[in-house]
């Protein structure tokens, strides 16, 4: 290993450890007398460039996903029909279809590792038809000789073999072509892309844009430059792109559309500039990188990743994404009518009591922050008096409070008011698990609770959830304290970064246990 290569290395690190120190800065002690984010309003323009890209669009690695899947569903149909029209026997069926998943899997496999699912080469498929039919003809091969290891090759017919070997190519070739076209065609209409923002103008973010525009297999969409700088070196217009606002209306802009990517376009020596960026961005759930360029550096792989072929230091990834998101989704919905199917007995109780025990309707709504900021309405029972109810939760319940009904202190304490949140479960406002939603007006001794902590919006970059890591460690109920807001940041900020399906699981069964301890529940 050479001198400058040593060099890079603790430049990356020292980087890296100093971008990790962010995380700690937002949920400790100090963190209320950290510099707190700029809170301005989005300008006109920047507001209807970001109405152009509020609606969903696919992933493409979700995409990608799917397209395997459904190669592997069509070869093995292909296989089984083949298999059908040559034997008609049952029994041989059966002992064929096991050969039949398998070489359709192998098929997938091969066709990954040849890298057949990469964006450019489903765009392109005449430039890869060889590595497909190769791809085609390995698994087969491995098919051939796992049989002949293991004897049994007498036992299966060469011609079925040699059938669906035909058939499955006539079905790969033709798909791949109309994939290629339905690709661009979703590509141009913004169906498949990942949207960028470029932070920091200038002629780094022109070479920039220009290196990820020299690339036509590129799924990036650039929808505007943002920078706080006025002079000459920051332009209103860079390489075609408009500069839309500063970095505070940055954090505005991705709020109110679906941007994937912030890339900041300064040079790795612009390191103070850099975490003083890294400090106002890091809240927001996107993938953060830092273009690389234009560094004088050769990178190892390890230290950075692709956008195309420009060059990117991977610093901030947007949690629980693709396949992670569908994985989290599936296990809410699942459980959550688990939950309904088995609680609706105590449900109904709840409502008969709330009903009849004092005027006004069953379930309270509650405007409460949801992913990325987003203003969602939380059900829950009633427990207050109707003409005493704070929708805005601007005056918090404390304890013996008078504008809750005899009923609702019950339900309060046993959490049995938050019952109804299964349902915003089932309409994807909320998560099973995730930091807990708080009122848009929530505050502790007349402060919001983004005054008392610095990053306290990092907690909006998952879903919120109907318990948390938070909640399971004692921190529910009344917030009187800045350091019950800022304990409870950090545990929110730890289940975030840590995530995983096993870490939901254990948090789920260990919430009814944890709502045994009704001390600080009014």
């Amino acid at each position: 290993m050479n001198q400058p290569e040593k060099d890079e290395d603790l430049d990356i690190e020292r980087l890296r450890k100093q971008v990790s120190e962010i995380r700690t800065i937002a949920a400790s002690e100090d963190g209320s007398r950290q510099q707190k984010p700029e809170v301005v309003e989005l300008n006109d323009f920047a507001k209807r460039v970001a109405s152009q890209y509020r609606d969903e669009k696919f992933s493409p690695a979700i995409m990608k996903g799917m397209f395997r899947l459904v190669d592997f569903l069509m070869l093995f149909l292909v296989g089984s029909i083949v298999n059908f029209s040559y034997l008609r026997d049952t029994n041989v069926l059966l002992w064929y279809m096991p050969i039949v998943a398998g070489g359709a899997a192998l098929s997938v496999l091969f066709l990954q590792l040849a890298d057949c699912y990469q964006i450019p080469v489903l765009r392109n498929p005449r430039l890869a038809l060889g590595r497909i039919v190769g791809a085609w003809a390995l698994a087969f091969a491995a098919m051939a000789l796992t049989l002949f290891f293991f004897k049994s090759s007498e036992s299966f017919s060469r011609f079925w073999f040699a059938g669906w070997f035909i058939a499955g190519s006539a079905y790969l070739l033709p798909e791949r072509m109309l994939l290629a076209w339905g690709l661009r065609r979703w590509l141009r209409n913004g169906v498949l892309e990942r949207r960028a923002v470029i932070v920091c103008g200038g002629r780094p973010a022109q070479e920039l844009i220009r290196s990820l525009e020299d690339q036509p297999d590129n799924d990036i969409r650039i929808l505007g430059v943002f920078d706080d700088r006025l002079d000459r070196r920051s332009p209103e217009l860079v390489a075609g792109y408009p500069k839309l606002g500063t970095v505070a209306e940055l954090v505005e802009f991705v709020r109110l559309a679906r941007v994937d990517m912030l890339i900041i376009s300064l040079p790795m020596t612009a390191e103070k500039r850099i975490l003083d960026l890294l400090r106002k961005l890091w809240i927001l759930p996107v993938d953060i990188r830092i273009a690389a360029h234009a560094s004088k550096l050769k990178f190892r792989p390890r230290a950075y990743s692709h956008v195309g072929r420009t060059a990117m230091l991977d610093v901030f990834d947007k949690p629980i994404t693709d396949w992670d998101s569908v994985a989290k989704r599936i296990f809410d919905i699942f459980f959550s009518l688990v939950a309904i199917a088995l609680l609706w007995p105590v449900m109904l109780g709840a409502a008969l009591a709330v009903k009849l025990s004092s005027k006004g309707p069953i379930i309270f709504k509650q405007k409460r922050h949801g992913f990325n900021n987003e203003i969602i309405n939380v059900f829950k029972f009633r427990s207050m008096y109707t003409d005493l109810g704070d929708p805005t939760a601007a005056n918090a319940v404390t304890k013996g409070d008078p504008r809750v009904t005899r009923v609702g202190r019950f339900i309060r304490k046993s959490s049995i008011d938050e019952l109804p949140q299964f349902f915003n479960v089932l309409k994807g406002d909320l998560s099973l698990v995730g930091p807990r939603p708080h009122a848009v007006l929530a505050q502790s001794h007349d402060r919001i609770y983004a005054d008392i902590v610095e990053g306290y919006f990092a907690r909006h970059r998952v879903k919120p959830g109907v318990t948390g890591w938070a909640q399971i460690n004692g921190w529910r109920g009344e917030i009187d304290t800045d350091e019950k807001i800022k304990f409870r940041t950090a545990f929110d900020l730890h289940y975030i970064e840590n995530w995983s399906l096993l870490f939901d699981l254990k948090i789920l069964f260990m919430t009814p246990f944890r709502l045994l301890n009704t001390e600080n529940a009014y």
